[in-house]
């Protein structure tokens, strides 16, 4: 809390003296001030650990998504193997996509599909650890706490944990995923969540009594900024601690709020995840980094039609809707999508309908971001178990987003042992893409 005291001092009932005073809610980010977290900032440019302004949303598909019924549905395979809801022509000449997703194939030339990603551990928790940082952790489906830090921390340790200009907080996740955390980072560097104590924290604390309405609170905050500046308080505050104080009188929390958004783009969106991936915007265009968005059901084990007629459509009128938006808004080159889940599905249809775990093969998509769309990367061999061509790994999905963030990819943090640790070892960012 942040307690900036103005006017004549006076008097209360139990005689202690008092001044009006404004009381600030924090960011919930942590120990650390606002004001300490903008010099941390300061200081990453001041070691060179170049940054650009560019966003990512990756979108989440928890359970582990079919490679085969999504983005690659092969259907000149054996019956047993190819996509069961079919395929569907993309504007792509001769590319097709799984058959849930019509709006998506029209999009496609604004999309690169990802055909040959591959690694080796098809635990749910062992599979996450792998994809959202890039290293293996035989431990975490044993209940293991995840030992490498999530894209979206390091982003944040990067560029700060709020955005210099609007206050908003780098980086932010709409659903909890295992392994989105800082790990040895610290806390400081872990995902605001909207759902939870933080966003409350970012309300300013204002007697309701003398603010009748929301109109009225807001020009009470005006008249308090003015009143300040005009008694030559803000003079006095440290340089950091003053961007911290306009950044928290900022209006940036509307980000979260739907009411400000038209409803037309509203209703595009749709309900469900199409919320999320338009809030997901608003906080990009707003000056967040990263936004994780986690959209589960997709541990399809039986039934996989019809599990697929039930979220395919979701994520088609929601990612079509987010990327057409983007396109309209001048968005494209400066946020990335990402589409990825732990793993992919056995390539034969089991006994109940389904398909069960496999990580020697899934698929990526990625839309924006500066990046060469348009394209599908990469090919599976003929019975959609492995890739035919060189496999990519987490470890090249970690160097694109760098790639596209202009992080440096031989950036060191040191561990919980107090060593140097290269966030990225041997991956390098996907040829085709960059």
């Amino acid at each position: 809390m942040l307690d900036f005291l103005y006017g004549p001092a006076s008097r209360n009932c139990e005689g202690s003296s008092r001044r009006n005073f404004l009381r600030v809610g924090g960011l919930g980010m942590g120990a650390l001030s606002l004001g300490g977290l903008l010099q941390q900032k300061a200081r990453a440019a001041e070691q060179g650990l170049r940054t650009s302004d560019k966003s990512v949303i990756w979108l989440w598909l928890s359970g582990g998504p079919t490679h085969v019924e999504t983005f690659d549905p092969k259907m000149t395979a054996p019956a047993e193997y190819r996509s069961v809801t079919g395929e569907v022509k993309t504007n792509l000449p001769g590319v097709t996509i799984g058959g849930n997703f019509e709006q998506l194939s029209q999009l496609a030339d604004k999309m690169a599909f990802v055909r040959s990603f591959a690694h080796t551990n098809s635990g749910h928790s062992g599979g996450t650890h792998y994809v959202m940082t890039g290293y293996d952790n035989r431990l975490a489906d044993n209940g293991a706490n995840p030992d490498r830090p999530f894209i979206g921390s390091i982003v944040s340790r990067i560029r700060g944990t709020n955005h210099p200009a609007t206050g908003l907080p780098t980086y932010v996740r709409l659903g909890g995923i295992y392994a989105d955390g800082p790990a040895f980072l610290g806390t400081a560097y872990g995902p605001f969540d909207p759902a939870g104590e933080a966003r409350r924290n970012m309300a300013l604390s204002i007697d309701q009594g003398r603010l009748s309405n929301r109109r009225a609170m807001l020009e009470g905050i005006d008249n308090v900024k003015r009143d300040i500046d005009r008694k030559g308080l803000m003079e006095g505050l440290d340089s950091f601690e003053q961007q911290a104080f306009n950044l928290i009188l900022s209006r940036s929390q509307q980000a979260f709020d739907m009411k400000f958004e038209d409803p037309r783009v509203v209703d595009r969106y749709g309900k469900g995840l199409g919320e999320q991936m338009l809030l997901a915007r608003r906080l990009c265009e707003s000056g967040c980094g990263f936004v994780t968005i986690n959209y589960g059901g997709w541990d399809m084990h039986s039934n996989i039609k019809q599990e697929m007629d039930r979220r395919g459509p979701e994520v088609d009128q929601a990612v079509s809707a987010l990327i057409e938006d983007l396109e309209q808004r001048g968005m494209m080159d400066n946020v990335l999508l990402v589409i990825s889940g732990e793993f992919g599905r056995t390539p034969k249809i089991n006994g109940s309908g389904g398909r069960d775990h496999w990580a020697p093969l899934s698929t990526l998509a990625f839309a924006g971001g500066g990046l060469k769309m348009g394209q599908v990367i990469g090919e599976s061999a003929e019975k959609v178990d492995v890739p035919k061509t060189t496999p990519i790994t987490p470890q090249d999905l970690l160097a694109t987003v760098f790639h596209v963030l202009d992080f440096d990819q031989r950036v060191q943090f040191t561990n919980q042992s107090g060593r140097p640790t290269y966030m990225i070892e041997t991956g390098k960012p996907i040829q085709e893409l960059v």
